[in-house]
């Protein structure tokens, strides 16, 4: 055979192989995701749903062409830390990282693998990346509120209930990033408010109930819940302590105010997952995270339960009302 004819039945050969390859239907993709907080709660089926549907929007087909692999870290640190390793070792294309926790997981088992965050106040404080505008690095994604908004949660706490003087923060002990952007931020805003803020730092349910007893100990108590995985899966506990206890609350979302809470004000994360689509979409067709700017709720809704109202003995003022973008009867 000579050398000419050689080349050209090689490049021929090539050249089907490439046209047979994208004949081929596309490669199986595959989605980590790390929930901080569990499966049962409320919330976090809405939360996978809205993901998919994103996902399905953009041509993304669970069992065709993506497969999702699901961790929920029941608001463990311990846990949640073992996920995102597992999750690592299962080779995904992409991670989604909820909230400060699941991202700090991430950032400790790998700088390279693309993750997508959301539910992070303050990304750059937190060191996930150098900018909003430019990450410069392998993660990017949503970030629902700033923790100077903190200051926004006394203004709700003091219109529904003028009295409160004495006010209880709970976070975990094991999310120091959002321990110490509340604190700061409510240790600033507690004396234009007239309040004492007092620390409550907790791990599990006994820490909750610890916490919420020693503050009823005393009159004009109130409690403040900013977002936080134990919380979270502690909700019920904290709605019975605090109508047991007369405390009006706080929360950081509406699904809290759905459930059975006083008052929520926050952004809506059922929406961050359906954006978070948007990301995975894009990093699945090459893009980087470095390039991706990341993204910042700019609706924050107000929500008002008057059967909880009731139940504590609070009348909520009309002006309040008037400003609710939902009255839960």
């Amino acid at each position: 055979m000579r050398r000419r004819e050689f080349i050209t039945l090689i490049g021929g050969t090539a050249a089907w192989s490439a046209a047979a390859r994208a004949q081929q239907p596309d490669k199986l993709r595959h989605i980590g995701v790390l929930f901080v907080t569990g499966e049962k709660v409320p919330v976090a089926a809405a939360r996978k749903k809205a993901l998919q549907e994103g996902l399905q929007s953009l041509g993304w087909i669970e069992g065709k062409n993506v497969v999702f692999d699901y961790r929920f870290g029941d608001g463990d640190v311990a846990r949640i830390e073992r996920h995102a390793a597992d999750l690592l070792q299962s080779n995904p294309d992409v991670i989604l990282a909820q909230g400060v926790l699941g991202a700090q997981s991430m950032q400790q088992v790998t700088r390279s693998l693309p993750v997508v965050f959301v539910q992070v106040a303050d990304p750059v404080g937190g060191g996930f990346v150098a900018t909003l505008a430019r990450p410069d690095g392998n993660m990017t994604g949503f970030t629902d509120a700033e923790y100077s908004m903190s200051g926004k949660w006394l203004d709700v706490l003091k219109e529904i209930a003028p009295r409160v003087a004495r006010v209880l923060l709970l976070l975990s002990s094991g999310n120091t990033a959002r321990w110490t952007g509340y604190f700061q931020a409510l240790e600033a805003a507690a004396p234009t408010a007239g309040v004492e803020l007092i620390p409550g730092a907790v791990r599990s349910r006994e820490d909750i109930s610890r916490n919420i007893e020693s503050l009823a100990k005393a009159p004009d108590g109130g409690l403040l819940v900013p977002p936080d995985a134990i919380t979270t899966e502690h909700q019920q506990t904290i709605f019975e302590l605090a109508n047991r206890y007369r405390l009006p609350a706080v929360y950081p979302y509406r699904f809290w105010a759905d459930a059975g809470g006083l008052l929520s004000y926050g952004s809506d994360t059922v929406d961050q997952f359906r954006q978070a689509a948007s990301y995975i979409d894009r990093i699945l067709k090459g893009s980087r995270p470095a390039d991706l700017p990341v993204q910042a709720t700019v609706k924050f809704e107000l929500a008002i339960n008057l059967k909880a109202a009731k139940a504590i003995g609070l009348d909520v003022p009309p002006t309040l009302l008037a400003r609710a973008d939902e009255v839960i009867e």
